[in-house]
């Protein structure tokens, strides 16, 4: 596999930014496809069915085991669980230290997370589901990307929702340089608010099938 060399976002065009595509709900997820790739010049990695459904309509996706070298494993219950895809969403863009380690490790940065979750709630709300299906069903490596990228939103942008598309792009639109700070804090805070509902769904099925509630 190539290396990946480490570019500061959306300021130096010797490499494109990327922009990183995993959802359940593919819901408007080829018109922001195109446009992030088309329009802005993102490069498109992205894992699973949604990198099939972006390769099918001709667009240029990179697999996320091709991006990071390692394999999907475990029945893809482990797909983007490693560092360049955590370093490049965490790094402290103009950090010395955070520069150096992604320059050494040959991480480049992310810059767009677009994630939303496994149906866990829709799952469940089936009356013959399964318990091990239930639990397939529950996210691991997406609520790892979406809080990663919302946590650093100073430098990331993070998508939850289909919703929210129109509205990034037309932002994007008016600001072709980058989001500001305003709009990543908003979009941070609705991805909290994403995981943290996931969450209690969870907690709160579990809990009934154990009769604690």
């Amino acid at each position: 596999m190539r290396r990946l060399t480490h570019r500061k976002p959306l300021v130096s065009h010797l490499m494109p930014p990327i922009a990183l595509l995993s959802v359940s709900n593919k819901q408007g997820l080829l018109p922001l496809a195109e446009a992030l790739n088309t329009t802005y010049g993102f490069q498109l990695v992205s894992s699973g069915g949604t990198a099939k459904v972006l390769k099918e309509a001709g667009l240029p996706v990179m697999p996320v085991a091709d991006y990071t070298g390692a394999p999907e494993i475990l029945g893809g219950r482990v797909k983007t669980l490693h560092p360049r895809i955590h370093g490049g969403i965490l790094a402290k863009r103009g950090d010395p230290n955070h520069e150096a380690d992604l320059a050494q490790q040959g991480i480049s940065t992310i810059d767009v997370v677009v994630v939303n979750l496994y149906p866990f709630a829709e799952t469940v709300t089936n009356k013959n589901v399964t318990w091990e299906n239930a639990i397939e069903n529950i996210d691991i490596g997406g609520p790892t990307m979406v809080r990663a990228a919302a946590k650093n939103h100073a430098h990331v942008a993070v998508l939850t929702s289909p919703d929210q598309y129109k509205f990034f792009l037309d932002a994007l639109k008016n600001r072709p340089d980058g989001i500001n700070t305003e709009i990543r804090q908003q979009l941070a805070l609705e991805a909290f608010e994403h995981t943290a509902a996931y969450d209690v769904a969870i907690s709160h099925w579990l809990g009934t099938q154990m009769g604690s509630k």
